[in-house]
C-alpha cells in the first residue's frame, strides 16, 4: 500500500522504533540466541573462529539489488551482502539461526534489530544518528550517495535534485532516501512506498515524477530491468551521508569481532572481490 504525505517527521519514526525496542526488552528470553553455553572472548585478538558455537539471528531486505535480492527462482537470496555474511561466517565461525537469513522490508528490518528479534542485519543499511540511538553498527564497509531517477518518456523538466520542488517524488520507507526527502524536499510531494520495487513501478507508469534512490541500487535496476524507461539524471548528492554498515541489536557484545573480521576481509582482498562481482 502506498502512503502519500507532504512530510513525515523522522523523529516520529525513531520514537516508534524506540517504543518497539522497549516492548521487545520486556518480552525477550533471558537467554539470547547470540550467547552460547561457553561465551567466547569478545575482545579476542584474532577474529578467526572466535564465534564458533554461537548462533545468530540474521536479517536482510531481499529487496535491494545488488546488495540483497532474490535470484531468478524467486527463493534464493543473492547479492553483495549475502556473500559478505558468508565471508564473515568463514572468518568468525558463527551459525545462522535455522540455517536461513530472514528477509523483510527495511522498516521491519530495523525495528526487528532494535527490538532484539534479530541479532544483526546486513542490507546496505545506512548509518544515521537516529538509528544509532536504538541499534549498534559495525564500521562502514561501503558508502553511497543518492541519485534522482526519471522516466525517459517524460522527465518533467527534471535534470537534478534541485528541480524536484513541486514534483511528486517516490522513496522507499525507512531508507536514507526517505530521510533525505522528508527533511530536505519540503516543497515536494513525497510518496512513501513499502518497497523500492513499487516506487520504481510508479515511475515506470508515470504516476510520479521521480524516484530518489542510492546510487548502486539505481544503477543495478537500470542494468537489469527489462525494457525499463528509467534513467539517472544529475550527479550523486548527499555523498558521505549513506555509509553502509552491519546493524546489531543494542549492546551486542561481538561488534569488535565483526569489525576485526571486516578488516581481515579488506586485507585479504575479499571486499574488493565483492565490489568487483556485485557493484561494477
Amino acid at each position: 500500500m502506498i502512503k502519500k504525505t507532504k512530510k513525515i517527521l523522522l523523529p516520529l519514526l525513531i520514537a516508534a522504533i524506540c517504543a518497539g525496542m522497549l516492548t521487545g526488552c520486556g518480552t525477550r528470553s533471558s537467554s539470547s540466541s547470540a550467547v552460547p553455553s561457553t561465551s567466547p572472548d569478545a575482545s579476542a585478538a584474532s577474529p578467526d573462529g572466535a564465534l564458533k558455537g554461537v548462533t545468530l539471528k540474521v536479517g536482510t531486505s531481499g529487496l535491494f539489488g545488488p546488495f540483497s535480492y532474490y535470484d531468478q527462482d524467486g527463493k534464493t537470496l543473492i547479492g553483495y551482502d549475502i556473500d559478505l555474511i558468508k565471508a564473515l561466517q568463514g572468518v568468525l565461525g558463527f551459525d545462522i539461526d535455522g540455517g536461513q537469513i530472514q528477509a523483510m522490508d527495511y522498516s521491519a528490518l530495523t525495528t526487528s534489530v532494535a527490538e532484539g528479534k534479530l541479532d544483526m542485519a546486513a542490507a546496505a543499511l545506512c548509518v544515521t544518528d537516529e538509528r544509532k540511538a536504538v541499534i549498534d553498527f559495525s564500521n562502514t564497509y561501503q558508502d553511497s550517495g543518492l541519485v534522482v531517477m526519471v522516466n525517459t518518456d517524460n522527465s518533467s523538466g527534471i535534470s537534478s535534485v534541485e528541480d524536484l520542488a513541486g514534483k511528486t517524488v517516490a522513496v522507499e520507507k525507512g531508507t536514507a532516501s526517505h530521510a533525505y526527502a522528508t527533511k530536505i524536499l519540503t516543497d515536494s510531494t513525497i510518496q512513501v512506498h513499502d518497497t523500492i520495487t513499487t516506487a520504481y513501478l510508479s515511475l515506470e507508469q508515470g504516476k510520479v515524477d521521480a524516484v530518489i534512490q542510492d546510487g548502486p541500487g539505481a544503477a543495478f535496476y537500470i542494468k537489469t530491468a527489462t525494457d525499463t524507461k528509467l534513467k539517472v539524471v544529475g550527479d550523486e548528492f548527499n555523498q558521505g551521508q549513506s555509509p553502509y554498515a552491519l546493524a546489531f541489536t543494542k549492546g551486542f557484545k561481538y561488534v569488535d569481532l565483526f569489525n576485526a573480521a571486516l578488516d581481515e576481509l579488506e586485507a585479504n582482498g575479499t571486499m574488493d572481490k565483492l565490489a568487483d562481482t556485485w557493484c561494477k
